[in-house]
């Protein structure tokens, strides 16, 4: 494998996607356009584009999603570039595709925010729509604690105190589950999931009809960053334990798999993730999905609720073009994309480590 090339990340939104789409024509890759409704904040246009490069009739699917989590799509979409720019079809086995979807959530990417247009983490977002939400009372409890009105320090403080109570009083398990498990109640607040599905939500949806539907075998890692050790990429899994596809993650990427119905994750997300949506389209025994969130490690979980909870504040209260703007955006920028060389390094390392992996188990056949 050749040295990384950290000149794959970029700056900007825009700037991701035009070295997305120019990676793309050197690997002579076929690309699709998905226009979003809405405009960034220099009032660009904005849109989800994919890359297909392989067999158009290929019985095995290579997919790689950047940007689920807007913010965190710099990450994918520099290993996405360096990819199709470096490695390209050299790098694919008989009878396999690459699927490579950038920034499937546009709107998150080009404003800084983890969360679509419609105010949902696509995350918890990919639930069935048409039975009951799930509950989480415990986000009941402490909503405008976690955004007050305003960001005053001694607004902060007071708030700040009642969060540690609640934390005391419930442990740290329930604390982290009642702030990020998801709910569906308050649809301007953090790790919102409801309403009905995204427009992101929506659009993988059409992809995957398009293009995975009826593939035998399918694989797909989902970039993420913000949780585990600086620069680390941890491969998270949601498979029931034992099941064919708890067994297929480990046979794909070895003992660095962590299971969350182990127990093994820091995530405490259960319901709405892209896991599930993409396993109730693509069935087995008609399709195989092989799936995985490849998470990059950042900054520690407190800096992130900050940069969270100013960045919910900012779109609930304050001026999204204003002044304020400027610094809550560098922050949740920061938590979400390290513009260091080394951990655009390790990212390019893991990346082409995880896709190499999932191709050779692609091409090994069924287990």
């Amino acid at each position: 494998m050749s040295m990384p090339h950290i000149h794959s990340f970029a700056a900007s939104y825009g700037e991701a996607r035009d070295k997305f789409l120019a990676a793309a024509r050197i690997a002579g890759a076929a690309t699709f356009r998905y226009d979003n409704p809405h405009k960034g904040p220099a009032g660009e246009a904005l849109s989800t584009d994919v890359a297909r490069l392989g067999p158009d009739d290929a019985s095995r699917v290579l997919v790689a999603i950047s940007g689920t989590h807007g913010a965190e799509g710099y990450c994918g979409s520099g290993f996405q570039v360096d990819w199709l720019a470096g490695t390209g079809a050299a790098g694919l086995p008989a009878d396999t595709a690459v699927l490579f979807v950038h920034a499937i959530n546009p709107y998150g990417f080009s404003w800084t925010r983890r969360v679509t247009e419609e105010g949902n983490d696509l995350n918890r977002n990919y639930v069935d729509h048409d039975k009951p939400y799930p509950a989480n009372d415990g986000y009941l409890e402490i909503a405008d604690l976690l955004i007050p009105r305003d960001l005053s320090p001694a607004t902060l403080e007071a708030a700040n105190a009642k969060l540690a109570d609640y934390r005391k009083k419930v442990g740290d398990v329930a604390f982290f589950q009642a702030v990020s498990a998801g709910q569906y109640t308050h649809p301007d607040g953090m790790f919102f999931g409801g309403g009905g599905p995204a427009w992101a939500n929506r659009t993988l949806h059409t992809i995957a009809e398009r293009f995975l539907r009826g593939r035998p075998d399918v694989a797909v890692i989902d970039f993420h960053t913000g949780l585990g050790p600086y620069g680390y990429g941890e491969p998270i899994t949601h498979y029931d334990i034992d099941s064919p596809g708890s067994r297929r993650v480990r046979a794909f990427w070895g003992e660095s798999v962590t299971e969350s119905k182990r127990g093994q994750t820091a995530s405490q997300a259960r319901d709405g993730l892209g896991h599930y949506g993409l396993n109730r389209l693509l069935k087995e025994p008609e399709t195989r999905l092989t799936m995985c969130t490849l998470e990059f490690g950042t900054f520690d979980r407190d800096s992130g609720q900050k940069a969270f909870r100013a960045d919910h504040w900012l779109h609930k209260y304050g001026d999204p073009l204003g002044q304020e703007a400027g610094p809550i955006r560098a922050a949740m920028r920061r938590q979400f994309y390290p513009e260091t060389d080394d951990w655009k390094e390790a990212v390019l390392f893991r990346g082409h480590q995880l896709v190499r992996q999932a191709l050779a188990g692609l091409a090994r056949g069924p287990l």
